[in-house]
């Protein structure tokens, strides 16, 4: 069984993994922090920004996967994996631009957690 729905936003959640692991190691050379946060409120951002990200994906992704394998509804998945990567891709740019929780970072943290309860909520009906 292919599981090619997973496998394409499992790549692109990826390349948000990686640019933001690339950002926190840009960040410790630019602050010259070799280990943890430093006292510094910048890095501690760019590495929650980080940590965040790997929290949730691979929850989601895991997920994601079940719902595919089990014959989930494509469209269901290409809707949530589109709200999923919104919501990562909201969340970053907010809390990239300021350390104050506004608007964006509440949105881009809710479509996530949207994302995740949806496909546990379709991989219970699924198998029931």
């Amino acid at each position: 069984m292919l599981i090619s729905i997973t496998a394409l936003y499992a790549a692109i959640l990826a390349f948000i993994i990686v640019a933001l692991g690339i950002n926190v190691t840009v960040h410790r050379v630019k602050l010259g922090v070799p280990l943890g946060d430093g006292g510094n409120p910048q890095m501690l951002r760019m590495i929650r920004l980080h940590g965040n990200a790997v929290e949730y994906i691979p929850l989601a992704l895991v997920l994601m996967l079940a719902y595919e394998i089990n014959g989930g509804w494509h469209t269901a998945l290409h809707i949530i994996g589109i709200a999923l990567v919104a919501g990562r891709l909201i969340q970053t740019w907010a809390m990239w631009s300021t350390e104050i929780a506004g608007a964006g970072r509440g949105t881009g943290q809710t479509l996530t957690w949207l994302s995740i309860a949806a496909l546990a909520v379709l991989n219970i009906w699924k198998l029931v």
